[in-house]
């Protein structure tokens, strides 16, 4: 079944919140999710520590460049998707990980910097195209965001779209359920109610829906 790469080479973009709503809203669904650590910081590993993890969800850490395809391809099985969670530098195992994936997302906070910083994701997934001769899916979300979108916000999602860049609709908006999802564990729908829980829930809910729509697009025209 298909992999998900969520890759950024910066740090601090929403890489593991991103991961992990993914892979409990897909869970929540009835899609089981193989979810793998491979950010040293282990946020998902410490995220699946707390309270009770989802059944649908298993976590793999203690991933490595040199094992990180056999990993996917080892969890590769009919009716399930695989999610990597990748280390906030451009590295040997984000391209790895990279050339396994159907489909790339970013996370990106509406900066410049994190705009300029998120194109080296871009490039990385060309390196891989031509040496793979294949094309490799990516969208960019938009993390941590508010409600009424910036000037400047605006101004980066269309650049992005100009460049003929897919933006996911909607972004990942900053939520107090989400930032909560790693002092609690478990999902959305488990934890204490957090801030606007039912609001967090149908932002993830159609961010997922959004996702793997993508996944399955670009799996129909291989």
């Amino acid at each position: 079944m298909p992999t998900i790469a969520i890759a950024s080479p910066k740090g601090g973009a929403g890489k593991s919140t991103t991961a992990v709503i993914l892979a409990t809203q897909l869970a929540h669904a009835g899609v089981p999710v193989t979810l793998l650590d491979c950010d040293p910081n282990r946020s998902v590993s410490h995220w699946a520590s707390r309270g009770e993890k989802p059944n649908r969800v298993k976590v793999i850490a203690d991933i490595t460049d040199a094992t990180i395809i056999k990993t996917i391809k080892e969890n590769d099985r009919d009716g399930q998707i695989v999610i990597v969670d990748l280390e906030g530098i451009a590295s040997r195992l984000m391209s790895r990980a990279i050339s396994q994936a159907d489909l790339v997302v970013t996370p990106m906070r509406a900066t410049t910097l994190d705009a300029t910083v998120g194109s080296r994701t871009i490039a990385l997934i060309q390196e891989e195209e031509e040496a793979l001769g294949r094309a490799i899916p990516l969208a960019i979300v938009f993390t941590m965001t508010k409600t009424v979108k910036s000037k400047q916000h605006s101004g980066i999602a269309a650049s992005l779209r100009g460049q003929g860049i897919d933006v996911i609709e909607p972004d990942l908006l900053e939520r107090a359920a989400f930032s909560s999802l790693f002092e609690f564990g478990g999902d959305l729908y488990t934890m204490p109610p957090q801030g606007n829980a039912d609001a967090a829930r149908k932002n993830a809910e159609l961010f997922a829906k959004a996702v793997l729509q993508r996944l399955m697009k670009g799996l129909q025209n291989d």
